[in-house]
């Protein structure tokens, strides 16, 4: 009967329209909450009689669906906190919650949020106060990420981070920049070996030492402008690692450069890049000396001996000083030495469908048929955007907007209560016909 449906269609409208309300009252409750993205209720008309001719009208009234939208984002705000971590763009932070966690993150469900406020709980796991772990990729010792499957949570790892760590940095590269006085190599010099020492570190945080010492070659007339080089490890006892002959030009356009370097013993001198390929207690360690021609290493010029510039990389153990992370996502550790080692790659989740994802509580996602399977990228690769350091993602509900919505929701349940009240004295008066 159409008065029947009529009165069905005012029910349907008052049910819809209190949806409706609940997400309004939702994004406003939030309109403070870090990462929240807003709900959304969309209304769709239902027909009941569709048959041409059919002469009678019945209504169908009105359903609601309600729904995140979560691919848009929030203003990002500043925070004094290094560890607090935003995305700019596109994809989602990888979490999981403490009670998942296991022996380790494989055994757990990874959850995904577009922000965190993340600090060490007592074992140096990072968390939020609302029990989420952040996960991510574990660096090698050197610094390097190791290729891990980007469709499973195969090698994310909680990320910990211990406060009272030290860390030492073992010297591999360094350059020699030195000037050799030119008259030491004219006829009736002394000769006199000079000597140079140069500080290294060891695997062990240990300071080393490399003794080099230049001898002339003295001809018996002229100059001969050569020099033997000869390099000690202290760490090997003084032992012999590197023996060279140096030769230096002695031409307008080029003098006082190298013009040679000869081998005697050690490792070889590469022409290409200027380098000495040394051996020292700990492993190869690569010494600059310039390249043939170069006035910016080794020269021999006037009648000083100078170091001009000698510069290595290296430290000595260092206690951790700050963790903070890149737009790249790397957890990147610094300690009171000036050293910086990479702990952590924090890769960017993302799914083909973000609004398919399931919400649960603190802001989290996990995914589901709607939304595609997960892919994790490195920060700033593929559609994924950069990782912020020290900023939150605001809510994205929008205050005013909301309110204006609340005044057309209250309308609409308004006019349908109105439906209802009409149908009721339309009914009461087919009652009062009989009488």
């Amino acid at each position: 009967m159409t008065i029947s449906s009529s009165l069905n269609a005012g029910v349907a409208g008052l049910n819809a329209n209190a949806t409706r309300l609940a997400t309004i009252s939702d994004n406003i409750a939030n309109s403070g909450t870090f990462g929240y993205k807003r709900a959304h209720a969309d209304f769709q008309s239902m027909v009941i009689t569709q048959a041409q001719g059919s002469g009678t009208y019945s209504a169908g009234g009105v359903r609601a669906s309600s729904s995140r939208v979560i691919d848009e984002r929030g203003a990002l705000v500043g925070t004094s906190n290094a560890l607090d971590i935003a995305v700019s763009g596109r994809g989602m932070l990888p979490v999981a919650t403490i009670a998942s966690l296991t022996n380790n993150a494989e055994n757990s469900s990874m959850m995904m949020t577009t922000t965190g406020s993340f600090r060490p709980d007592s074992n140096g796991v990072l968390r939020t106060e609302a029990g989420l772990v952040l996960l991510g990729w574990p660096a090698d010792a050197n610094g390097t990420i190791p290729v891990l499957p980007r469709d499973t949570m195969s090698g994310l790892k909680p990320v910990t981070i211990n406060a009272n760590q030290q860390a030492g940095d073992p010297t591999t590269a360094m350059k020699l920049g030195v000037n050799l006085p030119a008259t030491n190599t004219v006829a009736d010099a002394t000769g006199g070996t000079l000597p140079l020492s140069v500080e290294y570190f060891g695997n062990l945080g240990t300071s080393e030492t490399l003794d080099i010492s230049f001898t002339p070659t003295v001809p018996a007339t002229g100059a001969s402008n050569q020099w033997t080089m000869i390099i000690r490890d202290s760490a090997q006892s003084g032992a012999i690692i590197g023996e060279y002959t140096l030769a230096f030009d002695d031409t307008r356009g080029s003098g006082g450069t190298l013009a040679s370097v000869t081998a005697v013993s050690g490792g070889a001198y590469s022409a290409t890049d200027g380098t000495l390929a040394l051996t020292v207690a700990g492993g190869p360690l690569t010494m600059t000396i310039g390249r043939l021609g170069d006035p910016n290493a080794l020269t021999q010029l006037s009648d000083s001996f100078a170091p001009t510039a000698i510069t290595k990389n290296g430290s000595p153990v260092g206690n951790l000083t700050a963790v903070e992370v890149d737009q790249n996502g790397y957890i990147n550790a610094t300690y009171d030495t000036g050293f910086t080692r990479r702990l952590y790659q924090i890769p960017m989740v993302d799914v083909p469908n973000l609004n398919g994802l399931t919400a649960l509580n603190n802001q989290t996602f996990q995914t589901s048929p709607d939304s595609g399977s997960f892919f994790l990228w490195n920060a700033g690769n593929g559609p994924t955007g950069a990782v912020v350091g020290y900023a939150r993602e605001g809510s994205t509900t929008d205050v005013a907007a909301e309110l204006t919505a609340l005044i057309q929701t209250q309308r609409a349940y308004s006019s349908n209560a109105k439906v209802i009240q009409t149908v009721d004295e339309m009914l009461q008066e087919t009652t009062n016909i009989k009488r």
